[in-house]
């Protein structure tokens, strides 16, 4: 029996770029091991595998070329993209259980919202950590470096522009060192350029040297600049994957409580449908 794969790009921009994931709708029983195979083929950031669930609409699970992580937000985010494009959504809202918990997906026209996690503010960290990773001349001094998380912990650093931020050289071995101290998924790097913010991330500790587009660390990126007051809105708007050729945009709408703390943190974009792949049920890790 043949495993049936969608490839999808979420995040898109335009109806272009974005960020490819692996999509499959389990029909029957998939062991960890094909998950992993199935992944490492297609060699995407990550690929969602989903199920039924006993406490929500689907079950989630997410799979790098290396591992299984807790949450993915462009994976998912695709995966209702290609639920649209069968024509299987007949709601506006529906719950997912994940390894983070059970999360709620909003539909409004073409945009797909995925809660996120509340927000969860870690370590502030010294840019001189960074020495062996890039140039930390590039850094802006006037926000710190924070691990943050709304699902998966990430080290947002500031950059001073958008040139430099486009020209810097890493050294992945050093970031996967880092991220493996810090118990991150990788570095989140952003800068401000006039009304926009543009990112870039990085994540060599899960086989991805760089990602266009991802869910998880922009809600994380806009809790940390909502929450310090470094820029207070209700819906930020993050554009990614230009080194990649990939331009991306991640919408996240944050919900604040009377005291103006952060309640609730969604991350949202538009995705589409690619092509679909086929893999032998018996596929095994190469």
């Amino acid at each position: 029996m043949k495993i049936s794969v969608y490839v999808v790009s979420a995040f898109s921009k335009d109806n272009k770029g974005g960020n490819k994931a692996g999509v499959v709708f389990i029909r029957h029983e998939l062991t960890t091991t094909q998950k992993m195979a199935i992944a490492k083929q297609l060699g995407y950031a990550e690929t969602a595998f989903i199920s039924d669930s006993e406490i929500a609409d689907y079950k989630f699970e997410y799979f790098t070329p290396k591992e299984e992580v807790d949450l993915c937000g462009h994976a998912t985010i695709g995966s209702f993209a290609i639920l649209m494009h069968l024509n299987k959504l007949f709601k506006n809202h529906y719950t997912i259980e994940t390894n983070s918990g059970v999360l709620t997906i909003t539909i409004k026209d073409d945009l797909i919202f995925m809660e996120q996690k509340k927000p969860e503010f870690y370590d502030r960290i010294s840019p001189n950590e960074f020495v062996d990773c890039f140039d930390i001349a590039a850094i802006d001094a006037k926000c710190p470096i924070q691990i943050v998380s709304t699902g998966l912990k990430d080290i947002l650093i500031p950059i001073k522009s958008e040139t430099e931020l486009h020209e810097l050289q890493l050294n992945f071995e050093e970031i996967k060192k880092i991220s493996r101290h810090y118990n991150v998924v990788g570095l989140h790097l952003y800068t401000f350029s006039d009304d926009r913010i543009i990112c870039r991330n990085f994540a060599p500790l899960y086989d991805i040297d760089e990602e266009a587009a991802t869910g998880t660390s922009n809600g994380a990126l806009a809790s940390y600049l909502y929450k310090n007051q470094y820029l207070q809105k209700e819906v930020y708007s993050f554009e990614q994957g230009y080194s990649l050729h990939s331009p991306s945009e991640i919408v996240v709408k944050l919900s604040t409580d009377s005291t103006g703390e952060i309640e609730k943190v969604y991350v949202g974009g538009k995705g589409y449908y690619c092509e679909t792949k086929y893999f032998d049920e018996k596929i095994k890790i190469v």
